[in-house]
């Protein structure tokens, strides 16, 4: 049974008006947004893009302007798959500041050159006579159904409504009573009335019923609190043949690795926690997706899938097809995770092969790794099954880039789109998962090289690398591990380490003690540094306020209690002051002395006198 609204708009505390904020208080009345909507004692007046969203009280609605970012992608792309979709209907979408098309490109082939900008050819007046043109705000018969399962005050659909032109209709469904009359004041306060219908049923209910090919959604959006996986079953059905899903995740604990047994319940996979999670979660998701689709004849082409700040965002388009669909096992991959070292090895779940004009599929061949790892001698975790095959359309991204980056007054956060997709342009899309630089040179103890330094290595060995957009320290390669160990195993020799406190059953002893048998060169290529990072752009989230996470679970009757917040205040950023001289832990207690376990004695890096004595930490066993 669907909760009361989970959206992303109700997951923080709303902000309080004040003179720098984007909320107007209740004597304020907007002018330009509504002369007939008339403001309920209490209520609050929040921004953002072109809308203006009516909230009840502080206690009752909650949002998080975090999420800004969340809501102006996903209006970039919708518009750009509508300018796709209805192209092919005769229709012209008009975006208002939008003069001309730009193709941006990023490639690291360029030889170092600044990204370069072509414009396409206008269209020709005879042309632009034959389409028929939709703005925003406008009605657009041919255009786009859309559905917001879960709307919550209807901010996500209010912007669709006023920002993304070729829309026919849009349903902001929340199963709450009181959303729904919020959402219909709000549709009517922001003049959408014409486009928005409000909706009171369960999410997923609503979607079952629209699974008739007639009836289907052309972009379903999808936005819990938590895990979307109760609604991915109806919303692959609900979808219309080569319609849209966005969907949103925030239980990055379970994807994570926290929660392996969760993860598996509720997505088919088993997550690892693993430096690469981050990416992992994209995966799992795009193979719950696939897997579910796969049961009515479906199949899943991810659009966009992104890690961003404490949850992750993926777009897909979904189409019909029998025989595409046999290709679904090909397309999921175990993965083989070293516990020791970290090194990462996939296995494919299907096998095809072509036989002439047919295609002969049978189960994969395993495993590819031994029982322990070759490099380090530990042992393997087995997680997934999940999603092998790019993340990115390519070419789609660079026409949201395009216009983001042509357009850059359109939204809040330009730069940061500008950024983001930018990096994504620049992956290696046929790479999964990464390596993260710090964790390799932590495994052996060493100096850590400069990013710029370990990706002219690979470059300088033929191998193929970039950055990802989920780690800001991750490189991703088609360099197998071993070459990544005896890139390491050079530093180390210019950079040594003290091997005689090496233990010899550690990953360090048994990693450095077998010779390189590649010669790495660190000298820095000028093909190592990618465009996103020679031009500067803003390509990570830097923490926007204190206290800004995914926030508490919105309920019914009101806000969160107080003592959630405090705490959460209270470990905010609680690693903000790190110690970084080992002779400070003295001022701290030793958590095996207390236990009697401390075999160190003198030379124990923590204190043996505050605290308990052994004797007392004895009592208790």
């Amino acid at each position: 049974m669907e909760t009361t609204n989970t959206g992303e708009d109700m997951k923080s505390t709303p902000v309080k008006p004040t003179e720098s904020s984007n909320n107007t208080p209740a004597s304020e009345t907007n002018q330009d947004t509504s002369t007939e909507t008339v403001l309920l004692s209490g209520e609050t007046v929040v921004r953002e893009g072109k809308a203006a969203i009516l909230f009840p009280s502080a206690n009752e609605v909650f949002y998080n302007p975090v999420q800004e970012f969340n809501r102006d992608l996903t209006c970039a792309v919708i518009t750009e798959y509508a300018r796709e979709q209805l192209a092919q209907k005769g229709v012209r979408i008009v975006v208002p500041g939008e003069k001309e098309r730009v193709v941006v490109c990023l490639s690291e082939k360029d030889n170092g050159t600044e990204g370069q900008e072509t414009t396409e050819q206008q269209e020709s007046e005879e042309n632009v006579k034959e389409f028929i043109t939709c703005s925003v705000g406008e009605r657009c018969e041919q255009g786009l159904r859309v559905l917001e399962g879960l709307a919550a005050s209807g901010l996500r659909s209010v912007r669709f409504a006023l920002e993304v032109p070729g829309l026919k209709s849009i349903t902001a469904n929340d199963c709450s009573a009181h959303a729904a009359a919020l959402i219909a004041r709000n549709a009517q306060y922001n003049k959408v009335s014409h486009l928005l219908q409000a909706s009171q049923r369960d999410a997923s209910m609503l979607m079952y019923e629209a699974r008739g090919k007639k009836e289907r959604y052309d972009v379903i959006d999808l936005d819990p609190y938590g895990s979307p996986s109760p609604f991915l079953d109806a919303a692959v059905q609900a979808v219309s043949e080569g319609g849209l899903l966005c969907i949103t995740c925030t239980d990055m604990a379970v994807m994570a690795g926290n929660s392996a047994e969760t993860c598996y319940s509720k997505y088919g996979s088993v997550s690892i926690k693993a430096k690469y999670c981050h990416e992992m979660a994209l995966r799992i998701i795009l193979h719950s997706l696939d897997q579910r689709a796969a049961a009515y004849q479906r199949y899943i082409e991810p659009l966009l899938s992104v890690s961003v700040d404490f949850y992750i965002r993926v777009f897909v388009r979904v189409r019909t097809g029998q025989a595409v669909v046999k290709n679904s096992a090909s397309k999921q991959a175990l993965v083989y995770n070293c516990v020791g070292c970290g090194a990462f090895h996939l296995q494919r779940m299907g096998k095809r092969m072509s036989q002439g004009k047919h295609m002969k599929y049978s189960p994969a061949i395993g495993p590819p790794v031994g029982p322990n790892c070759e490099h380090c001698g530990q042992r393997h975790q087995l997680g997934g099954p999940i999603w092998a095959e790019p993340l990115h359309d390519v070419a789609f991204v660079q026409k949201v880039l395009a216009a983001v980056t042509g357009n850059p007054s359109r939204f809040a956060t330009s730069k940061r789109i500008e950024g983001m997709l930018s990096m994504v342009t620049e992956e290696l899309q046929d790479i999964p998962l990464y390596y993260v630089i710090d964790q390799m040179s932590s495994i052996v103890h060493c100096n850590t090289p400069s990013m710029l330094q370990f990706r002219s290595a690979l470059l300088h060995a033929g191998y193929q690398v970039s950055l990802s957009h989920a780690c800001k320290k991750a490189v991703k390669t088609d360099a197998p591990a071993g070459v990544l160990w005896d890139i390491m195993r050079c530093w180390e020799k210019s950079n040594p380490v003290k091997r005689e406190r090496l233990s010899e059953t550690s990953p360090a002893f048994r990693i450095l003690s077998a010779e390189p048998t590649l010669q790495a060169c660190f000298d820095v290529r000028e093909d190592a540094n990618p465009q996103s990072r020679k031009r500067h752009l803003i390509r990570f989230q830097e923490n926007p306020q204190a206290n800004w996470g995914p926030k508490a679970r919105a309920k019914t009757g009101g806000g969160i209690s107080s003592e959630l917040e405090d705490k959460r205040k209270r470990f905010q950023g609680k690693r903000k002051n790190q110690i970084t001289d080992s002779s400070q832990l003295k001022n701290f207690p030793c958590k095996k002395f207390r236990k009697g376990t401390c075999t160190n004695g003198e030379k124990c890096c923590y204190s043996h006198e505050l605290g308990q004595t052994p004797g007392e930490g004895e009592k208790s066993d």
